[in-house]
Formats: structure tokens, sequence, C-alpha cells
């Protein structure tokens, strides 16, 4: 299986217009996306990593960078 970060990372690049994004770089922040692709987010991660994304687990800070995104997978797939 591929690295969950880069899987992310494709994921996030396949929406930008950047050509790279940093795994601790702030996607939001640095306008790159808006805030409801927080949503194209969840679902992503819920489809590609077979996990469910329920309730603290939604807060924004946990999709802010690859490496947040990365640790909730993580989590979340060690809790199942």
């Amino acid at each position: 299986m591929a690295d969950n970060r880069a899987v992310i990372r494709e994921f996030i690049l396949e929406s930008i217009t950047e050509s790279t994004v940093g795994d601790d770089e702030d996607i939001f922040e640095r306008g790159l996306v808006r805030s409801m692709f927080v949503m194209q987010l969840v679902l992503f991660v819920e489809q590609e990593f077979g996990i469910s994304v329920t309730g603290d687990d939604l807060q924004f800070d946990n999709f802010r960078t690859v490496e947040r995104i990365d640790e909730l997978v993580t989590r979340k797939l060690a809790a199942a």
C-alpha cells in the first residue's frame, strides 16, 4: 500500500493549481483551497482509508495539513 501522506498529497494536488505542497503547509491559510474543500477531504479520507470521520474528528484543524490528515487517519485505523 502507498504511503498515506503520498496518497493524501496526491488528492490535494489534483484539486489545486500548485505542483507541490509540503506535509506541514496549511493549505487553507495559504489560500490553496477554500473551507468547503474540507467536505471533499472528509469524503476522500473515508473512502480511501475505509474509516468513519465523526464527532470530534470533524474539527477543521484535522484537515489543515497533509501531516494532520495523516495523523487522523493513523489514529482512526489504530482504533479500528
